[in-house]
């Protein structure tokens, strides 16, 4: 009787698990076990460290690296200033910081680095809800301290655009608050997604690469050729993907930051 074939499983590669056993690495009952997950977000937080540190140089005439950096921070300090004004400044530490993190975690679950020898795999960190979701956490409890820092109660009239007829402004208020309240749920749900189907996409072809080589070579030439080649494009849309989806986050983030610092 034949073997039974190899079933290639696109959901393997969001699996959680721990590097070093889970045993003894629990504290009052919960499981601290360090995980691929956490690895990958490490690696993405070392590297966003590396960069940064790299072209702090100050140097007269700038290099490529010192000027990759200031780029990127200019490229932040222009999205704030248009979408907050001059208040944005103070922000710009860590719209930075976000949008470098997302996208560095992005890129490197894309990009096969070498340690599969060393049983370590791309591990896009960014394709679990768990992450995306405590980064928009984090964003909307920012617009939450700013707001009533600054405004007060006053914050509440966000809840009750200018000119509201008297009669709807129960109404009113109460879908811009639950407006107001799903957007960490939507903003860390989009990148989620985005990052998610594309990566089950690429794993699908990749069956159908496998899949049709070991079926013979007519499989091979009719559907493992042209899922192959879709697969090359589609890796370069995920890279620009990757890239789209840290600038919708951040940039999602000022507006929202916006709403705190400049009530309408």
């Amino acid at each position: 009787m034949a073997a039974e074939q190899a079933k290639v499983d696109p959901m393997h590669q969001f699996a959680i698990e721990p590097l070093f056993g889970s045993a003894h690495w629990e504290i009052a009952g919960y499981n601290i076990a360090f995980t691929n997950s956490v690895l990958w977000m490490v690696i993405s937080a070392v590297a966003l460290w590396i960069f940064v540190a790299g072209g702090m140089k100050r140097e007269l005439v700038p290099g490529r690296w010192q000027m990759a950096v200031e780029s990127f921070t200019g490229f932040i300090d222009d999205l704030l200033e248009a979408n907050v004004g001059k208040e944005g400044k103070k922000y710009v530490p860590y719209i930075f910081s976000l949008f470098m993190f997302i996208l560095f975690a992005n890129v490197l679950g894309l990009v096969p680095l070498p340690l599969a020898m060393a049983g370590i795999h791309p591990f896009t960190t960014t394709s679990h809800f768990t992450l995306t979701g405590v980064l928009a956490i984090i964003s909307f409890l920012i617009v939450l301290v700013v707001g009533f820092w600054k405004h007060k109660l006053h914050f509440f009239s966000l809840f009750v655009p200018h000119g509201t007829p008297l009669p709807m402004i129960p109404m009113i208020f109460v879908i811009e608050l639950v407006s107001f309240l799903v957007r960490p749920f939507s903003l860390g749900l989009r990148l989620f997604v985005a990052m998610m189907a594309g990566h089950v996409l690429l794993e699908v072809l990749a069956s159908f690469v496998i899949d049709a080589s070991n079926a013979g070579a007519g499989y091979g030439l009719l559907i493992g050729i042209p899922s192959f080649v879709l697969m090359l494009a589609i890796c370069a849309l995920e890279l620009l993907v990757a890239a789209i989806q840290a600038y919708v986050f951040a940039l999602l983030s000022s507006l929202y930051i916006n709403d705190a610092e400049n009530l309408h």
